[in-house]
């Protein structure tokens, strides 16, 4: 696969672990982005938490990735097309840049050998379980819709039209007008937010959808910086313990990683002792 620098493309895909059967999303002048590029860039952009965003979040946010993966794509197509490859300004920051891929490759690999020689004993898991139990709590989440529109005379004259029906026919009903009225990028999906706990939204939004019941309409406009939402609450899941089957290799991983930065500190250390370091005055 062609990327902006050509000569590059093997090191930077050891670098970022592409895998070669990753699904093709989208075919750019014969040349493919994959899912696994657009979940690497969104993972690495929001340093692991992705799956802790809204749908809502999600969605708008692979989009921004692959329309931003698509524009450089055709970039590098037009500067290769007017010369820019072979500039002598483009063959000096390419070999920097290979340079920098060398140290950065070998440092990967070096710091994940050192990771995977370290063991975890099954005993420090379980006794980190039992001794941490409010770690290991799924939090309350509700299901939630909207409908974002920009002025409140428009929510509330949304909330007028519906708060007469219940039941399925709320439901039914504010889907459709979901589609049809809400500028917010969930109205394809009926305003859909999927599940999601305190504090994942907006401190407007989330006070007022979680004080609402299960099957219910919000009573009044609520007024965020992105317009006025309407909100209905489809589904609500209580917080529950996790069990230690659930979490056991999240620990390990954890009481890992606390090891692996304890060695790598010594380790460090150890190479400064050893090393020749001067620094310039």
């Amino acid at each position: 696969m062609k990327r902006y620098y050509a000569a590059l493309s093997m090191g930077i895909l050891l670098l970022m672990g592409y895998s070669l059967s990753a699904a093709v999303l989208v075919t750019v002048n014969g040349d493919d982005i994959t899912s696994e590029e657009v979940n690497k860039v969104m993972m690495e952009g929001t340093q692991g938490r992705f799956d802790s965003l809204s749908t809502d979040k999600q969605n708008e946010l692979r989009h921004r990735i692959i329309e931003g993966m698509i524009t450089q794509e055709l970039v590098y197509d037009d500067a290769q097309k007017t010369g820019v490859l072979e500039s002598k300004e483009y063959k000096q920051e390419l070999e920097t840049l290979i340079n920098k891929l060398k140290v950065q490759l070998a440092a990967k690999l070096w710091e994940q050998e050192q990771f995977e020689t370290i063991k975890i004993d099954p005993k420090e898991v379980k006794s980190y379980f039992d001794t941490n139990p409010d770690e290991f709590i799924d939090k309350e989440k509700i299901h939630a819709r909207h409908i974002l529109l920009k002025t409140k005379l428009e929510a509330e004259a949304v909330i007028k039209s519906l708060k007469t029906l219940s039941g399925e026919k709320l439901k039914n009903e504010f889907i459709a007008q979901a589609k049809s009225k809400s500028v917010g990028p969930s109205a394809a999906r009926g305003g859909d937010l999927g599940y999601f706990p305190r504090g994942q939204m907006v401190p407007s939004f989330n006070d007022a959808a979680f004080a609402m019941k299960t099957g219910t309409l919000s009573s009044y406009p609520v007024q965020s910086q992105f317009g006025y939402h309407v909100i209905y609450i489809e589904d609500r899941k209580a917080a529950k313990k996790l069990g230690f089957d659930t979490v056991k290799n999240f620990i390990e991983e954890r009481l890992k990683m606390d090891k692996f930065k304890a060695i790598m500190d010594k380790k460090m250390a150890s190479l400064h002792e050893k090393a020749k370091i001067t620094y310039s005055k």
